[in-house]
């Protein structure tokens, strides 16, 4: 079976400290659920995944 890697280009962000915090946290709690490394970002990319869906856009 054939992996679908994404391309993903750098963008920057300027957040609320809590905010850092919260996905921080959130990274970590997910790296323990899952048993794989979870960053911030991917936390970030989850978020907007699910944003972008409840609108009717599927990226």
């Amino acid at each position: 079976m054939s992996e679908h890697h994404e391309i993903l280009k750098q963008a920057t962000v300027y957040l609320e400290e809590e905010v850092l915090e919260a996905l921080d946290e959130l990274a970590e709690e997910y790296s323990k659920e899952l048993g794989q490394k979870w960053s911030r970002g991917a936390v970030i990319r989850l978020a907007l995944s699910e944003f972008f869906s409840r609108r009717g856009k599927i990226l």
